[in-house]
């Protein structure tokens, strides 16, 4: 299957049924509705600075990816002209074999295990691309995105440097 189809059905812990599905290039609406609910902290975990909108570049970078080197996955409730984006992930590869990955969940979606859901699914897709590791920077404070960085299984270290944990995981 060619990950731009990338499309699945599942049930979150609380019951709620949720979309996961590639990224596409007519998101840049729905991603831009989607930053404007974050709240000022869960935006400045995700990019270490207060940030109030994303620019057209961000927004154009988000939603151009070419599935090989940069994959992005979001989860959407709601179908057609409802769809709503209630979290999303993403990795770029550096070019070695790693790769940078990153998450965001609307914070009334956050602990329902969603971020697991992704990173599990963009580890099957880099698996089939050849990469062996993904790489992230991530706040001290975000014990949750550290949480479902342990709890996937994946082999994980981490060193904390400059205020930041540098998060390796090894996909073979």
């Amino acid at each position: 299957m060619d990950t731009r189809d990338f499309r699945q059905s599942r049930t979150l812990k609380n019951g709620l049924e949720i979309t996961l599905r590639a990224v596409r290039r007519d998101d840049k609406d729905r991603l831009l509705a989607a930053f404007q609910k974050l709240e000022p902290y869960t935006v400045y975990t995700r990019f270490f600075a207060p940030k109030k909108s994303l620019s057209e570049a961000e927004l154009e970078a988000a939603t151009h990816l070419d599935f090989e080197r940069a994959v992005g996955l979001l989860a959407t409730i709601g179908e057609g002209d409802g769809e709503t984006v209630i979290a999303g992930g993403r990795y770029v590869t550096d070019g070695k074999g790693g790769a940078e990955v990153a998450f965001t969940v609307e914070e009334d979606y956050q602990g329902l295990g969603i971020a697991g859901m992704i990173l599990q699914e963009l580890t099957g897709i880099a698996r089939t691309k050849g990469l062996k590791r993904f790489e992230a920077e991530v706040l001290p404070s975000n014990s949750a995105m550290l949480a479902v960085f342990r709890r996937s299984g994946l082999p994980m270290t981490g060193r904390t440097e400059d205020g930041v944990v540098h998060v390796v995981m090894t996909l073979s």
